[in-house]
């Protein structure tokens, strides 16, 4: 009988191309060796920008009783895997307008180091001087063989402006290191499935891919071949994708844009669902168990047309209160971002755990936050934060209210509930109480 020193070279003993092994690698049919794995923690940040409208927006009530408002009646199916955080502040100062700070900070929680990006009418400023939550989080799994991934941590973007400056970068290596997202579904793909150079490589991916599944079919769990199934299904979308983009070239005249979808306004809905089939993709994979997906960036005036609504949103973030019409449009984009939020965690929660019990949203917690508490008046109160599903074993179904606390001890709780007892995170200032309380 032939004995194999690791995983991987078993997987080469059954004739496997090299193409296959990100596909496989990670199977709970060869990642434990008849061990029972333990649970698998994950965590989402999902971001939007410019604020919201407070009336809807927050429930009126305290509790597990409440009622969502016309912004988050999208989660309505996943109530009770919702828990809705109001009175969460930013208390970070220093350089920078709202903009630069609320989305530089919202993570770091620390100042941003001087520099000469010019914000508004306040002092200019650089990139943030500390690591982001996730990428805290991140280094603390990749630490430990038990928890480490092929990628840590997946930074997903839509729409992001390829310039890079401090309304664009929500994530930190460490201070003075953001991350720029990637924005592009193909190249994300290739990074997660392959080195594939152009997109003619992307459609006979499958082809290489079929012998090597069929190789597999007998010594896999029955719940493997389903995963194996997904990812073919998934690959012959993509490909069926670009292949429809190809006859809509033939049929007209296209604008001369640079490679992929990503430059194009009124494509957004299409670059969403699949940066989100993606990332559900490479968690069932367990390719990394940190993400961030970063709608648009802080001041994005894109055009949601597709939901009726012509004018840019930071235009409309600034009109007043009195603006009926305005407040409508901006809550109307706040449901349109809920909507995405929904179909994540819908996807996770119809994506099975991977050798484990329950599904994919009831080992994940996403959380939907935003870089403003409200665009006109550029507040750095009251943002947004919205938690859905089950990771990190935070008693859902609520909606609390902390009346002023800093955002800094959300972050903390993030850590302490994957087992990172961090006693301080960004400015030691807004730590003093320790992790948010009354989450578990």
């Amino acid at each position: 009988m032939t004995t194999y020193a690791s995983r991987r070279e078993f997987l080469k003993g059954l004739g496997l191309s090299t193409a296959s092994l990100p596909f496989v690698l990670n199977l709970p049919s060869f990642a434990y060796a008849g061990e029972a794995p333990a649970r698998r923690q994950r965590l989402i940040v999902m971001f939007s920008p410019n604020g919201v409208i407070p009336k809807n927006f927050w429930p009126d009530v305290v509790g597990n009783e409440f009622v969502l408002k016309e912004s988050l009646k999208p989660l309505e199916p996943l109530q009770k895997q919702t828990l809705i955080l109001r009175g969460l502040s930013d208390k970070i100062r220093g350089d920078g307008d709202n903009h630069m700070r609320g989305i530089g900070c919202l993570l770091t929680g620390i100042e941003l180091f001087p520099g000469n990006i010019q914000g508004g009418s306040d002092t200019p400023a650089g990139w943030s001087k500390g690591i982001s939550i996730d990428q805290e989080i991140k280094n603390y799994l990749q630490a430990s063989a038990t928890t480490r991934t092929r990628f840590g941590s997946l930074e997903f973007g839509v729409m992001v402006p390829e310039r890079a400056d401090t309304w664009t970068r929500l994530s930190y290596a460490g201070p003075n290191k953001p991350l720029a997202p990637i924005d592009d579904p193909y190249q994300m793909f290739a990074k997660l499935y392959g080195r594939q150079k152009d997109q003619e490589n992307l459609r006979s991916v499958l082809d290489a891919l079929q012998e090597d599944f069929k190789k597999l079919e007998s010594v896999v769990s029955a719940q493997d071949r389903q995963l194996l199934e997904e990812h073919t299904t998934f690959v012959r979308e993509l490909e069926q994708e670009l292949k429809a983009s190809d006859a809509r070239s033939a049929d007209h005249a296209v604008p001369q844009l640079e490679p992929g979808i990503k430059e194009t306004n009124d494509n957004m809905p299409r670059l969403s669902q699949l940066q989100i089939e993606l990332l559900v993709s490479s968690f069932a994979a367990d390719f990394a168990r940190v993400a961030t997906l970063q709608f648009t960036n802080s001041v994005s005036d894109a055009r949601m047309r597709w939901i009726g609504v012509d004018d840019g949103h930071h235009h409309l973030s600034h009109e007043p209160d009195t603006n009926e019409a305005a407040q409508e449009q901006l809550t109307r984009i706040n449901k349109w971002y809920c909507e995405q939020l929904a179909f994540l965690a819908k996807r996770l929660a119809d994506t099975p755990e991977p050798g484990g019990q329950g599904s994919l949203l009831d080992h994940t917690l996403i959380v939907w936050t935003n870089e403003l508490g409200k665009g006109n008046s550029h507040t750095l109160e009251n943002i947004p934060f919205v938690l859905v599903g089950g990771g990190l074993n935070f008693r859902m179904g609520r909606s609390l209210d902390f009346k002023g606390v800093p955002h800094n001890r959300l972050l903390l709780a993030l850590a302490h509930g994957f087992g990172h007892h961090l006693q301080k995170f960004g400015n030691p200032d807004y730590c003093g109480d320790g992790p948010l309380n009354d989450l578990t």
